[in-house]
């Protein structure tokens, strides 16, 4: 079979080095910015709708700053891929750029609530803006859709590729079921980290991101020469 060059945002390194970044920010929010798991907004949505039933609307609406973030991250990541694409830098290194900033500004924030302003909120807001740009604009990993700030949906490809191997003995079900499980084992490994540093340096920890991210847009200026399978022709 014939195989074609992926492009360096897409190679498995790259992955799992994402991977971490998004298991330490997930711990992060909720270790150091009042147990909440910022990077995905199930959680956010479902007890959106709980405070409304209830109708505790003062808390209801504290839900919907991190929704928003979220949507906003989608809609910029997007609003790069077209302006940048084909630059002098690849898009995706401009998205990494500014999660990178916004990082570094999150490890700004003082915890908790001060003056009335809770300081918590503003950094899961922004740590949901981040993620939101990494899941829409790092979707694939040598050929397979995936996630590096969550876990749902790489969990169940995994299983569904360990199922089809039972079914075929596609050895390449088998390999990919493998590539999934392994970006979630690097984003335990990024929560782990992330409980190890942030037990030490609290808020400040969130800086040790920033290293991931900047090594991750350095390596983007090199050419991949990991290949898969050319399944372009297939129907």
């Amino acid at each position: 079979m014939r195989k074609q060059k992926i492009q360096m945002s897409e190679t498995y390194f790259i992955g799992t080095v994402l991977a971490i970044v998004g298991g330490y920010l997930d711990a992060y929010t909720y270790i150091a910015r009042g147990e909440v798991f910022a990077n995905a907004q199930t959680g956010n949505i479902v007890l959106l709708g709980i405070k409304v039933v209830s109708g505790e609307w003062t808390r209801a609406v504290m839900y919907l700053p991190p929704i928003a973030a979220f949507m906003l991250g989608i809609l910029l990541s997007e609003k790069v891929r077209r302006h940048f694409d084909g630059g002098r830098l690849h898009w995706k290194q401009y998205i990494i750029l500014l999660e990178l900033i916004v990082v570094a500004a999150v490890s700004m924030l003082p915890q908790g609530r001060i003056n009335n302003v809770n300081f918590d909120t503003i950094a899961n807001i922004l740590v949901s803006f981040v993620c939101s740009l990494q899941v829409q604009s790092f979707r694939k990993i040598r050929g397979i859709t995936c996630a590096t700030t969550m876990c749902t949906g790489n969990l169940r490809s995994a299983t569904e590729c360990l199922d089809k191997y039972r079914v075929t003995k596609d050895k390449e079900q088998l390999h990919n079921a493998g590539k999934f499980f392994g970006i979630v084992l690097f984003f335990i490994i990024g929560a782990a980290a992330s409980t190890f540093f942030t037990n030490i340096f609290a808020e400040k920890s969130s800086l040790v991101c920033t290293g991931g991210l900047l090594l991750v847009f350095i390596i983007m200026f090199f050419v991949s020469n990991e290949k898969i399978p050319d399944n372009s022709n297939q129907g």
